[in-house]
């Protein structure tokens, strides 16, 4: 019988390890800025943080589901728990770290760029500039006195472009990247580089510190054994930064 006892003991010390082991986390995303989130074909989340963040959950022994929420409410969403984290392309900035707390940058910082018709040369960026709505983007252009046309998603950003209804818009270097390499010609990147992030980082809650400290362990071993920088140069090009 104490034999018994002990065996029970034990199997359920290792159920309870497993489920340790097995911690769901809601991994929140945007599914719109291609490539570091997006929807595919299948109707999943895709893209180099999904790749990214599936890797870390698995270093970090959680179970990542991913869940997708419109930008502009992507941090107050996060605080009322809709989720447990937020990866969606999320520059580090001073404001932002008042409202939650990040995880060391999985993106080196990069400059933003200013995206344009193919010919338009550096003087779109003199006229209607546009950005997405509730990021440094934006922040940057009213706070150097322009009056930026907004748009809720970044994919609106390109129409708008090429549509007419916007000379240039200032974006991250990867989404550039991408849409210049869709575009077949008609888009390019002109104008300055403006370095305006601490990079890119998974935003948690300021009182969820172990999941906080799981992930950016789990982002040190793949800086450590190269894989990171794998993953950077595999989907946001050779000339990307990397760490």
């Amino acid at each position: 019988m104490f034999k018994l006892t002990i065996v029970i003991a034990l199997t359920c010390f290792a159920l309870m390890a497993c489920a340790e082991a097995t911690e769901e986390v809601r991994m929140g995303t945007e599914g719109a800025y291609p490539p570091y989130n997006f929807i595919n074909e299948s109707g999943e989340v895709d893209g180099l943080e999904r790749e990214l963040g599936d890797e870390l959950c698995k270093r970090a022994e959680i179970d990542c589901v991913w869940v997708t929420n419109d930008w502009d409410t992507i941090i107050t969403n996060l605080q009322a728990g809709d989720y447990d984290t937020i990866m969606a392309g999320m520059s580090i900035t001073d404001e932002r770290d008042e409202l939650i707390d990040f995880t060391q940058p999985y993106i080196p910082p990069s400059p933003s760029v200013y995206l344009a018709l193919a010919g338009a040369g550096d003087s779109a960026v003199s006229g209607k500039v546009a950005a997405q709505a509730s990021t440094i983007h934006a922040d940057y252009l009213s706070e150097s006195g322009a009056s930026p046309m907004e748009y809720a998603t970044a994919p609106e950003l390109v129409e708008a472009i090429l549509s007419g209804d916007a000379d240039a818009a200032l974006v991250d270097p990867g989404f550039a990247l991408e849409n210049v390499s869709e575009s077949k010609g008609m888009l390019a990147v002109v104008g300055p580089k403006v370095l305006l992030d601490d990079g890119i980082g998974i935003g948690v809650r300021e009182e969820d510190s172990d999941l906080k400290d799981k992930l950016d362990r789990a982002i040190d071993e793949m800086k450590a054994d190269g894989s990171l920088n794998a993953l950077i140069e595999e989907w946001l090009g050779p000339d990307a930064e990397k760490f």
